[in-house]
């Protein structure tokens, strides 16, 4: 599975970009440019903005937030580092679009009571393993805090209300999620990014049946 790291204690909303002085090139400057008959500007290419994110995402989890530098971010995506600024700003809103991410959450309303461990696990083995961004995102996260603080984000937002909604007491969804996090996030390290051998031999199967009941048990059974 793929790799990716980031930032230490500098906020990144004050990173200053190292690459912001740079002149456009030619090639930029007429992409961005209004047309010389008075017509809209031409779309921003999606194709270029997928090349620069792929980029972010590889140097950000080799080199860290603090290493990773706008220009060689451009050099791996093959463009000027000034079309880097000009679609992304700095170096902390490049981090921004890099790091955004999506877990889709299942809806837990309609699985069978006894199921909703089962069906946790399993999705988020899927998606571990569908999306490299979320073993960067991982990585990262275990790294600094500005990765710390994005996977604090997805889980208040994304996978929380799920949980809460089949919470059977309303007031322990917060203490549960917690803990069912510590279960799923901790086979992910140690299976996607840590590699360990015996994590990474097991099958989804095998995975499931080891870690579900443990998951159900924090999501339903009564408090010790």
């Amino acid at each position: 599975m793929p790799d990716p790291a980031l930032f230490t204690s500098t906020d990144p909303a004050s990173a200053t970009p190292d690459a912001a002085a740079e002149p456009a090139d030619a090639a930029d400057t007429a992409a961005t440019a209004p047309r010389e008959t008075g017509g809209a500007r031409p779309p921003r290419s999606a194709a270029t903005r997928a090349a620069i994110l792929a980029a972010a995402r590889d140097r950000f989890a080799a080199d860290g937030y603090e290493r990773a530098t706008i220009r060689a971010i451009a050099k791996e995506a093959g463009i000027d580092p000034s079309m880097v600024m000009r679609y992304y700003g700095n170096k902390a809103g490049l981090f921004a679009a890099a790091s955004e991410i999506e877990v889709q959450a299942p809806d837990l309303t309609h699985v069978p009571h006894d199921e909703l461990g089962a069906r946790l696990v399993r999705h988020f083995l899927e998606r571990w393993e569908s999306d490299e961004r979320l073993t960067g995102m991982m990585r990262v996260g275990v790294t600094n805090e500005a990765g710390a603080q994005r996977m604090r984000t997805v889980f208040a937002e994304q996978i929380e209300p799920v949980l809460s909604a089949v919470c059977p007491v309303p007031e322990e969804a917060e203490i549960r999620s917690g803990l069912i996090a510590s279960q799923i996030l901790g086979m992910a390290l140690c299976r996607y990014v840590l590699h360990i051998p015996p994590a990474v031999a097991l099958s989804h199967d095998e995975v499931v049946t080891w870690l579900a009941p443990t998951v159900q048990r924090y999501l339903t059974a009564d408090l010790p």
